[in-house]
């Protein structure tokens, strides 16, 4: 069984060492590239304004965030749901980068880097010249994000999701698996279906038939073309 956690936050600005601070993060479960339902999401009192422009993408204030817990508060619950799986995030540096900030103020041990499946350097391998950023890959997976309207890091691990299942080879990754009784009953109605109801008549002529066993038997002992 292979578990992975796709993970997002939302911060205050853009770099931790400017004192910014993490103010929600989510995480979707996936077992085996399929979502189990399990879910990780909270909000956090970051104990500062936001960005001007992070509280317009995230339509999140300091006003709102004021009663909610502090990381202190959730680590351990954070952990826990983590567990020692694989994290899927898009763009790994900077999430990791502030997770590792709030980490190292407690102080605790850090998430490795090698630990992350970066999603953004999969799309640069798979996509070089085209963007990558969430919305243009689930535009170009025909990703519903209707309801991303603002960002939210539980949202954006959903939709991260189910690009990460298309990076991967999206539904075709569950084509030929041959080894349950459903895919073999599967490959058998395909080869029914593929099955002339008529056969094609032989495009070979009698004499042309004649002289190609004439030939075989040439060829003396017990050659393959005789069992």
């Amino acid at each position: 069984m292979l578990r992975e956690i796709v993970l997002d936050t939302e911060t205050t600005g853009l770099d931790p060492r400017d004192g910014h601070r993490i103010v929600e993060i989510g995480c979707v479960e996936l077992v085996n590239h399929v979502p189990t339902g399990g879910v990780y999401q909270t909000y956090l009192n970051p104990d500062r304004e936001l960005d001007e422009g992070a509280a317009a993408v995230t339509g999140l204030t300091f006003a709102m965030l004021r009663d909610k817990p502090r990381f202190p508060d959730v680590v351990d619950a954070f952990l826990d749901f983590l567990g020692d799986s694989p994290l899927v995030i898009h763009n790994a540096a900077f999430d990791l980068g502030f997770l590792n900030a709030e980490l190292g103020r407690l102080p605790r041990e850090p998430l490795p880097p090698e630990r992350a499946i970066d999603t953004l350097a999969i799309a640069k391998q798979k996509f070089p010249t085209a963007p990558r950023s969430l919305d243009a890959l689930c535009k170009r997976f025909r990703i519903d994000r209707t309801a991303r309207v603002k960002h939210g890091a539980l949202l954006d691990a959903q939709l991260l999701a189910e690009v990460y299942l298309e990076l991967l080879g999206g539904r075709q990754k569950g084509l030929g698996l041959l080894g349950d009784a459903g895919g073999e009953a599967t490959a058998a109605a395909h080869a029914r279906q593929r099955q002339r109801p008529t056969p094609l008549p032989p495009l070979l002529t009698p004499d042309e038939a004649a002289a190609h066993a004439a030939f075989i038997e040439t060829l003396g002992g017990d050659p393959l073309w005789k069992s």
